[in-house]
């Protein structure tokens, strides 16, 4: 029987979801094979674009792969957005709102979203400066993954993402990792 490995990664600002670059536009981008050493046939469970951060799983076990990006697992954001977020945005968060997916209205899935007052475990990072206006940083837990679904839920009530770090995948957590940080974990959910 196959051994199959199992990484958790805080993925960098800047870095594609991906190991190789099939595409010659993208020749200059940051991919996660130079991050280190991995295993042949490795690959990322679901995606974070380019611009967004934090955890993601690396696994050569496709089983594992379809379970965690089923909709039976959470994923959970710290979302700063540009702006105040208000109850109201809020609310409509978690009731769900409609987004753009390949061209189609889609409903996004009630969610749990709220304000998150503590962002001392985020490392930083340089967004903007404060002078060009108020930025407020939300808690957003999604069963669910749309393409680019957190940044265009936040863009639908008004409060664009500026920068977007997932703490959370079912059990899995960043703890106290750092950007590029790479730690073999079980498959145990």
């Amino acid at each position: 029987m196959q051994q199959h490995s199992y990484f958790k990664i805080y993925k960098p600002y800047g870095y594609l979801s991906q190991f190789i670059n099939h595409q010659n536009k993208r020749r200059s981008k940051k991919l996660l094979s130079a991050l280190g050493e991995f295993p042949e046939h490795i690959m990322a469970v679901g995606r974070l674009d380019e611009k967004s951060e934090g955890l993601l799983l690396l696994t050569t076990d496709g089983k594992f792969s379809h379970h965690i990006t089923s909709q039976h697992i959470e994923k959970e954001y710290h979302v700063m957005v540009d702006g105040e977020i208000k109850p109201e945005g809020i609310l409509a968060l978690e009731q769900g709102v409609d987004i753009s997916v390949e061209g189609k209205q889609y409903r996004t899935k009630p969610c749990k979203a709220a304000i998150l007052e503590d962002t001392s475990h985020i490392v930083e990072r340089f967004v903007r400066d404060e002078r060009h206006g108020k930025t407020s940083w939300l808690t957003i837990t999604i069963t669910e993954g749309k393409f680019r679904q957190v940044r265009k839920m936040t863009a639908k009530i008004g409060l664009p993402t500026l920068r977007l770090v997932r703490v959370r995948i079912g059990n899995y957590t960043l703890e106290t990792m750092q950007p590029a940080d790479i730690k073999p974990i079980s498959s145990e959910m």
